[in-house]
């Protein structure tokens, strides 16, 4: 039979257990991709394996040359690594293991190796390859182990053997997480006073002695194996008390990184085990081996080295974002007329933000830094808006929605989803208060501002030059609603910055240093160094939105165009400013302008795509992070159809 160029006569007779390193190595890399064929069939390849067996076991001589190739191997290329550490990240820095994985794609790998885990990859590198070692029977098994039987040493099979150092390095790299300050400062006093990984070791040496002892029974390798697993079980719960303290002490990928590899390995040491104690302990070889296959191409996958580093860091930057975002849904009467307040006062104070856009614009400064005093100028009236506890209605949608997400946890009845179509409308209401706010202040404040400065100054705020580009650019016959999706998707950004940087100060512990470090309080003063470190734990978040947001508002557009991308920010309250001063550039005749009308026409269109675009990709980040699945999505749309039929003022307007 044969597969490619490949015939089954021929690969036997290259088996040479003597020959080169390499070639030793190809042999089975041949072997398995002969098994594997050219079609994923895991029928047709167990078909193979039978043909295989069948003429193995036909030639004596095949069978010896075999029994000498798998000694060979065995005792060249070390097993235990592969068992132990093979599909565990050797790197806790997320950039230099991306840097690995990405050299692996790009480079091959040689089969000239004394790598385990690496022969490994080359010989079964294809997922389907995991298909047909789980396809293997009872029967097969049993004739493989046969042609392949070792004889024992110490009391034990080479296998055994090979199990058992697997174990004790599985433990010994347990016990070194377990051991690590980051980790043992975080457990609980209950959970360090028991000493579950001082006892582990133990547990691993008495299993070790009870296989090698001469006279050994099932039942006391089981006894032995039973109270290792406990064991592991004591570990598991110890590290868990980890993640209770997470919300005071914060996350790090680092962190997270050790806290899976500790979870991940005592898995597989359970799983070892099965491969020592099982009745059918081949059975269970092969569903390891079959497992570390699958195991193989995750380790290889960039996309899973992203998705594995970033999860539960993206939930806890949700779960902040949560709890900012419940300040800005707006419930009742007295909460929409402060909504409104907060945002007439962020409009107005965005009426100066306008003027001096248009200042730096008139200095005729470079592109770079002309954007770049423009994002400086954006970030400081953002947080001075912020700092007077006004609202700017753009910034609320990526802050409320992880707050949305986190609700559907609890959806299960008719009662809980028409409490989240409550919440559906109180989170419409206040967004449009907000931008109704922003946008109605906004416009009368700048006409104020460029009449008043054409009062003074003898000129508006900008000419017609700049008033007849400022209208061609916010039209919307261009692409101007392209550009509010990208700013849409700039408001998300900032909003995860400001979730990522709340993290890491609350992880590294800034605000307890400038409460209580002797050379911050020497300089501050204790009372004065407590209200400081208060007031940036409590702000430190809305100034890395903030200050993040307008410098990616003013610098982003200038170095896409550097690169001939030509995309510029629309953001509906700065757009509503510069309309009311292209407006008076005009005077009264610019009512009669089609351009104008059509620039107003894109301003409500730029508030919703601001608004949807930063709300639709901070949700579905929060969904994913909040592990929210199984919602039956069709209904709550129904419902929220529903109430829009029948009470469609409750999305504008609170009731009553």
């Amino acid at each position: 039979m044969k597969t490619g160029n490949t015939d089954l006569g021929s690969l036997l007779d290259r088996l040479d257990p003597h020959a080169p390193l390499a070639e030793r190595h190809l042999w089975l890399i041949s072997l398995c991709a002969w098994i594997r064929g050219k079609q994923p069939s895991p029928q047709a390849a167990m078909g193979r394996l039978q043909l295989l067996l069948d003429a193995i076991e036909a030639r004596p001589d095949v069978q010896q040359r075999l029994r000498d190739w798998w000694h060979t191997l065995l005792a060249t290329v070390d097993v235990t690594t592969l068992l132990a550490d093979f599909g565990f990240a050797p790197r806790t820095a997320f950039l230099s293991e991306l840097t690995e994985r990405l050299r692996h794609k790009l480079l091959p790998d040689t089969p000239e190796t004394l790598d385990a885990a690496e022969l490994f990859s080359l010989a079964l590198p294809h997922a389907f390859d995991a298909q047909w070692l789980a396809a293997i029977d009872a029967t097969q098994l049993q004739r493989i182990e046969q042609l392949l039987r070792q004889p024992a040493v110490d009391g034990a099979t080479p296998w055994q053997h090979t199990v058992l150092d697997a174990i004790t390095y599985c433990s010994g790299q347990i016990l070194s997480t377990g051991f690590a300050p980051e980790l043992r400062l975080r457990m609980s006093a209950a959970a360090r006073d028991a000493r579950p990984f001082h006892t582990l070791t133990r547990d691993v040496e008495a299993l070790r002695t009870e296989v090698l002892r001469p006279d050994h029974t099932p039942a006391a390798v089981d006894a032995a194996a039973q109270q290792l697993r406990t064991s592991l079980d004591a570990c598991r719960h110890a590290v868990a008390t980890v993640y209770t303290h997470l919300e005071e002490n914060g996350i790090s990928v680092g962190l997270v990184f050790r806290l899976r590899q500790l979870r991940e390995r005592v898995l597989r040491i359970r799983e070892l085990l099965e491969c020592l104690v099982s009745t059918h302990p081949s059975a269970s070889a092969v569903r390891l081996l079959s497992r570390l296959v699958l195991v193989g191409q995750e380790r290889a996958s960039v996309r899973a080295l992203i998705t594995s580093n970033s999860s539960l860091l993206a939930a806890k930057v949700a779960e902040r974002s949560a709890e900012t975002g419940e300040h800005y849904i707006t419930r009742d009467w007295p909460q929409y007329r402060s909504m409104l307040r907060k945002a007439a006062g962020g409009g107005a104070l965005t009426g100066g933000t306008t003027l001096l856009k248009f200042m730096i614009m008139g200095l005729g400064l470079s592109a770079f830094w002309g954007g770049f005093w423009a994002g400086a100028m954006y970030a400081a009236s953002f947080v001075v808006i912020q700092l007077l506890h006004c609202t700017l209605a753009t910034k609320q949608p990526a802050m409320t929605a992880p707050a949305m997400a986190a609700k559907l946890k609890d959806i299960g009845t008719p009662e809980a989803v028409s409490a989240f179509v409550d919440e559906v409308a109180h989170l419409m209401r206040s967004q449009a208060a907000a931008v109704l706010g922003n946008v109605l202040v906004v416009f009368p404040v700048v006409l104020l501002l460029s009449a008043g400065m054409g009062l003074v100054l003898g000129h508006p705020m900008i000419g017609t030059k700049e008033a007849d580009y400022t209208l061609h650019s916010l039209s919307l016959l261009g692409p101007t609603l392209l550009f509010a999706g990208f700013t849409g998707c700039l408001l998300f950004a900032s909003s995860i910055i400001a979730g990522w940087v709340e993290n890491w100060f609350v992880l590294r512990r800034l605000d307890s240093a400038m409460r209580y470090n002797p050379s911050v309080t020497g300089i501050l003063g204790v009372e004065r160094a407590g209200r400081w470190a208060h007031f940036m734990r409590n702000n430190i978040s809305g100034f890395a939105s903030n200050i993040s947001l307008g410098f990616m508002l003013g610098l982003i557009p200038p170095i896409m165009a550097f690169f001939s991308l030509p995309l510029e920010v629309r953001h509906v309250t700065l757009s509503a400013g510069q309309l009311a001063a292209a407006s008076v550039a005009y005077g009264v005749q610019t009512v009669f302008m089609p351009a104008f009308w059509w620039a107003v026409a894109a301003i409500p269109l730029i508030g919703a795509l601001n608004l949807g675009v930063s709300f639709y990709l901070a949700y579905k980040l929060a969904l994913r992070a909040h592990n929210v699945s199984g919602v039956q999505r069709a209904h709550i749309h129904q419902a929220i159809w529903a109430r829009w039929r029948h009470r469609p003022l409750n999305f504008f307007i609170p009731a009553g």
